[in-house]
């Protein structure tokens, strides 16, 4: 199969980039012909006063990538298109292109971006669906949800506006892949066709392997901000002051983060930054993950699935996709999300219970071999795009 992927990476790099790019290795591999388009956000650094007056409207409509994405098309003819990231170099007029070549389109859902112009679903740390379903999303433009300006988030509002009021969504594209139930569901509800948003979770390749021992230590992997539960970790953890935490992470609350682990109110140890191969042996050398998100919905939390991987259950927050990934009691444990006593307990229980724990490390493993693998993932990867290609063939490519 003849597969164009295209992306718009971020200027730091992401867990969209990398599953970007985990796909990509993971369709050559199986012996596809691959093209790339990739926009790259550190360009707007480079860009001279017209491009940076013009990005708003390019956003909307950007006619630079829609003119070297027909020349791509018309010059490698590809099955499928599959997009990943399309803000804001990109623009949803990409698909605008593809349907006049004839040629399907599939669109992963990273972040739910097509549902709030944040892209996350929280505001002033709570979960926010005020947007949710709007034709217009006037709310996040209210209250400057995009990097805290409203004149910032009007630009994207007006561009979902404009898409949903051309049926963009609808009709420009053949498959989107949501990466949970959960996700399948809010997408579902703020207006994506249900018939056209399909699940397929993330993977974990290569292979870590199981652990051979139990853990010594919590552990907790991803980024130090508030809408990550992190201020609720730390103050579980003034009251689980013999269990050994271990963090690796950045983030704005790096700093708050040493000053708590300098003064010895508990055992916690700070990390710097690590090797993959090391940041998988600190995952095996733990107990159990501790996932403690609040404020957002998680779009799926590969950290869980890397953490099942290595047969190393999670402690996660009763919220989301995190909840549908762990389940309560056989991969792990679920806390009230934001309350730092019930994750305390959770983790005096767990702590208390290595039987019990390596047990549900187990489970987490048998769950990682039957859901997450990089085989079952291609397989589900071809299964949509033979979706697409057959909606195409029928004449379903809506004009």
């Amino acid at each position: 199969m003849k597969l164009l992927l295209v992306h718009n990476r971020y200027q730091i790099s992401g867990g969209e980039d990398s599953v970007f790019e985990a796909e990509r290795n993971l369709l050559l591999a199986a012996g596809h012909h691959v093209d790339e388009y990739v926009r790259d956000n550190s360009e707007i650094a480079e860009y001279n006063l017209w491009t940076k007056t013009t990005l708003g409207l390019r956003t909307l409509w950007a006619w630079d990538s829609c003119r070297e994405l027909r020349v791509l098309l018309q010059r490698n003819r590809p099955d499928i298109v599959h997009f990943h990231n399309t803000f804001p170099l990109v623009s949803p007029a990409a698909y605008y292109v593809c349907h006049d070549a004839g040629i399907p389109v599939v669109q992963s859902l990273h972040n739910p971006r097509l549902l709030c112009p944040a892209a996350t679903s929280c505001r002033e740390g709570r979960a926010c669906e005020d947007c949710l379903g709007r034709s217009v999303p006037w709310p996040g433009v209210l209250h400057g949800c995009y990097r805290g300006s409203r004149i910032q988030s009007g630009v994207v509002a007006t561009m979902l506006a404009v898409h949903r009021s051309l049926d963009t969504w609808g009709k420009r594209v053949d498959r989107y892949i949501a990466f949970t139930e959960f996700y399948r569901r809010k997408f579902v509800a703020g207006g994506l066709p249900a018939e056209k948003v399909v699940v397929k979770p993330h993977f974990v390749a290569p292979d870590p392997g199981r652990r051979v021992e139990s853990g010594q230590y919590a552990v907790y992997v991803g980024r130090l901000a508030p809408e990550k539960g992190v201020r609720t970790l730390l103050a579980a953890w003034r009251q689980c002051k013999d269990v050994p935490l271990r963090i690796r992470g950045e983030g704005p609350l790096l700093p708050e983060v040493e000053q708590f682990a300098s003064k010895a109110i508990a055992r916690v140890e700070v990390l710097p930054r690590l090797s993959s191969d090391e940041l998988i042996g600190l995952v095996k050398g733990a107990r159990f993950l501790v996932l403690p998100s609040e404020g957002h919905y998680e779009t799926f939390g590969l950290v869980a699935v890397e953490a099942f991987a290595c047969g190393v259950p999670v402690i996660c927050s009763r919220l989301g996709a995190l909840e549908e990934i762990v389940e309560d009691s056989r991969t792990g444990l679920h806390f009230t999300s934001g309350d730092a006593e019930d994750l305390a307990e959770k983790v005096g229980r767990a702590w208390t219970h290595p039987t019990e724990m390596a047990e549900m490390g187990q489970a987490a493993r048998r769950e990682y071999e039957a859901k997450y693998t990089a085989k079952a993932n291609y397989a589900m990867l071809l299964g949509i795009y033979e979706q697409a290609l057959a909606r195409n063939s029928h004449g379903n490519h809506e004009n």
